[in-house]
């Protein structure tokens, strides 16, 4: 392939980093002069970050290598997530548990039960903040988080929805499956991460607005799944949609005035 700018000197492609992103939807709190709706959970990144600095994201990052350890398990069985996923079943578990494991790191909001479910583990004691740390600072993995409280990890309030990888382009490359949670009942989410600077519940077309205006920046996978998600009536109507999955990979080319874009052609299209 020859990329504008580099002829047939394109530069190598570096292995992209599986990793994984939740989509944390609510419906909005009733208010006075507020129309309700589905809301997503958002954090703004520290400008000082090597990958997408200063950008609106869900919580999510890359698969680490422990998350490939045999965790307590609810919800569809793996062989039934990797033909979802189209992965082999060891990739599909880590997938899965970083999933998990994000979420908890970057918002506080564990996705695990002590029973098929049951009730969601409410984590706002000092020892689960304590448990939270440790598990930020890679002192204990998500699987030790599990089976050291008795935990299975809620896969089946997980809904996969899409799947990206990074532009050739970039030097920092992730192969990015991309999932939708149901905010739990009682719980809350916060961006007690070191991660970001800002974080909160958004209206997506109120995201995309800002993007349009100049005022957020977006990655082309979230600008997406923010699309998708604002013609949701609400967060159960989102989750319960089954999108078809295929890889999509933006590439760089020219608009009609000549200027570079990236373009992706979407599932349907």
């Amino acid at each position: 392939m020859e990329w504008d700018g580099y002829g047939d000197n394109a530069p190598e492609v570096p292995a992209a980093r599986p990793a994984a992103t939740v989509m944390l939807v609510r419906d909005a709190p009733a208010a006075p002069g507020h129309d309700g709706g589905l809301e997503v959970f958002m954090l703004l990144r520290v400008g000082t970050m090597a990958f997408a600095p200063n950008t609106m994201v869900f919580p999510g990052g890359g698969v680490d290598r422990r998350d490939g350890v045999d965790v307590p398990w609810a919800g569809p069985p793996v062989h039934a997530w990797s033909a979802r996923l189209g992965s082999d079943d060891d990739l599909t578990r880590m997938i899965l548990v970083a999933a998990v494991r994000e979420v908890f790191e970057e918002c506080g909001v564990l996705l695990a039960s002590t029973t098929e479910g049951g009730r969601l583990i409410d984590t706002s004691s000092d020892y689960w903040r304590g448990v939270r740390t440790r598990l930020v600072n890679r002192e204990i993995s998500l699987a030790e988080l599990l089976n050291e409280d008795g935990l299975l990890l809620r896969t089946d309030l997980l809904r996969a929805h899409a799947h990206w990888m990074t532009p050739v382009i970039e030097t920092r490359q992730f192969d990015a499956r991309i999932f939708v949670a149901m905010m739990p009942k009682g719980a809350v989410a916060d961006f007690e991460t070191s991660e970001a600077v800002h974080g909160g519940w958004f209206r997506p077309q109120d995201v995309l607005d800002a993007k349009a205006a100049g005022k957020s920046l977006l990655m082309p996978p979230t600008q997406v799944s923010l699309e998708d998600a604002a013609t949701a009536r609400s967060a159960k109507e989102f989750f319960a949609r089954e999108p078809v999955i295929r890889l999509i990979r933006p590439v760089l080319t020219r608009d009609e005035a000549g200027e570079l874009v990236l373009r992706a052609e979407l599932p349907g299209e």
